[in-house]
């Protein structure tokens, strides 16, 4: 985990998301409090609990993306999910330990993808070996083939003839590092990683059956393989790739990536205000406070069977977030409310939030289309006036219509450089500058027309 100081973390998430200053701070004193655990003496580590957080405030204010940050700076698992896709269990849906379970594979995933990166030079080196091997197959026998043989001569214009076995190979490496060899096929035996299709119709629980079943069907099978014709660069990508894989110790990374999981996973637990109890509620109440009830012992801490072994799920970060338009935080049970200490509400985007959403980011919007006709030949310009109208125009539309928040920004975009991209192709080298009045042009008439802001918009 990057030792990080909560104000550093705070210019960080600066750097992507606008405002909601309170929630920065929040999360970045979580993220330094994980890294403080791990400094504190060993018998005292386990009791200290993570400070979950609840983020409230309506759509497209930045809860996601907040949290989608923070899991990147601490190189940590993160799963984002909805808590509406959970029912109570006993009931059609999908169990609530899923979320442990799809977190552990991501953490695989994660420290499987690391330790590749480690061993791949040495993947590349045999797998070099290999497709020399295949380019002469007849050089590690006692008469390997020389330079004077037509499988060598066909590629060597112009190179110095060797004359031993490693001279021979050497020479060859050397045309393979140049290119020499790039439109020539080669026949390689890959393993054959299809396995037979299995579905399975159960009860919430039993997600990873099917997965479990294919993988013990295909230990059980021998070993397939399969003939493919691909080029040389092509089979040295492909054998350098099943090499890494065979240098990992997978026993090793299982084993790392459930500590990561254990001690530096992240939760985003999102529509949380769809499962909390309404006072209003009549009947019986599945899919809201049965969810809760499932969903506390994970929040509180217990240990989760996974194919991977035993998960503990005590020092998991969650964070939830809600709109909470037709409830409360207090309408979640109170054990529940209990796990989540820290509340914090995020403010809602007006247009002179629009405006920096739009120019300070270093992934903002203006930015991603820039580049994007760019890749077409065209320079895209924005004036500071036009940047502004688009800002009002979103403020305008979130006002009348629903609030969606920053995501209205990607639909008035959209619309407005409509023609410029249906037409780029036709218009390369050209300079595009967007102005006020090209802005008002385009989209004037939609805003006007309240009824149709509302499909277009």
């Amino acid at each position: 985990m990057k030792a990080l100081t909560p104000p550093e973390i705070v210019e960080e998430l600066d750097k992507y998301i606008v405002g909601q200053k309170n929630a920065k701070r929040s999360v970045a004193i979580a993220l330094r409090n994980r890294w403080r655990r791990q400094q504190v003496p060993e018998h005292l580590r386990d009791e200290i609990a993570p400070k979950n957080i609840i983020m409230i405030g309506p759509t497209g204010v930045g809860k996601t993306e907040i949290a989608r940050r923070l899991a990147s700076l601490a190189n940590s698992p993160f799963l984002k999910i909805e808590a509406s896709k959970f029912t109570e269990v006993g009931y059609v849906g999908r169990d609530v330990e899923s979320m442990i379970r799809d977190l552990c594979e991501l953490a695989v995933n994660m420290v499987r993808g690391e330790e590749q990166e480690k061993v791949m030079v040495r993947a590349s080196e045999i797998a070099e070996e290999k497709t020399l091997d295949i380019l002469l197959p007849g050089n590690k026998g006692p008469e390997a083939p020389t330079a004077g043989t037509a499988e060598f001569a066909e590629y060597s214009e112009g190179v110095e003839a060797p004359v031993s076995k490693d001279a021979t190979r050497e020479k060859l490496r050397r045309l393979l590092r140049e290119g020499r060899f790039d439109d020539r096929y080669l026949d390689l035996e890959v393993s054959d990683r299809n396995y037979p299709m299995i579905e399975i119709f159960s009860s919430a629980g039993m997600e990873e059956m099917d997965i479990n079943l294919r993988e013990m069907l295909g230990s059980m099978m021998p070993r397939r393989t399969k003939r493919r014709k691909v080029k040389v660069p092509e089979a040295l990508e492909i054998l350098t790739q099943e090499e890494a894989q065979r240098l990992v110790d997978m026993d090793k990374v299982v084993k790392s990536a459930i500590e990561r999981v254990e001690h530096s996973g992240i939760i985003f637990l999102d529509e949380i205000d769809k499962i909390a109890s309404r006072e209003t509620t009549r009947g019986p109440d599945v899919s809201r406070e049965g969810v809760q009830r499932d969903l506390l012992p994970i929040v509180e801490g217990s240990t989760v069977n996974t194919k991977y072994g035993m998960v503990r799920s005590d020092h998991i970060l969650f964070i939830a977030s809600g709109a909470f338009h037709a409830s409360k935080p207090s309408d979640l049970i109170p054990e529940l409310q209990g796990r989540f200490p820290i509340r914090v509400e995020l403010a809602p985007l007006g247009k002179d939030e629009f405006v920096r959403i739009l120019k300070e980011p270093e992934n903002a919007l203006t930015t991603q289309y820039e580049a994007l006709m760019a890749t077409e030949g065209i320079e895209l310009v924005y004036e500071d006036d036009a940047i502004e109208e688009v800002a009002q125009i979103a403020h305008d539309v979130n006002s009348r219509t629903e609030n969606i928040g920053a995501r209205r920004l990607h639909t008035v975009m959209e619309k407005l450089l409509d023609d410029v991209s249906f037409n780029a192709h036709g218009l390369q080298g050209q300079q595009i500058v967007i102005t006020r009045e090209y802005v008002r042009e385009k989209l004037q008439d939609i805003v006007k027309d309240e009824d149709l802001s509302r499909y277009i918009l």
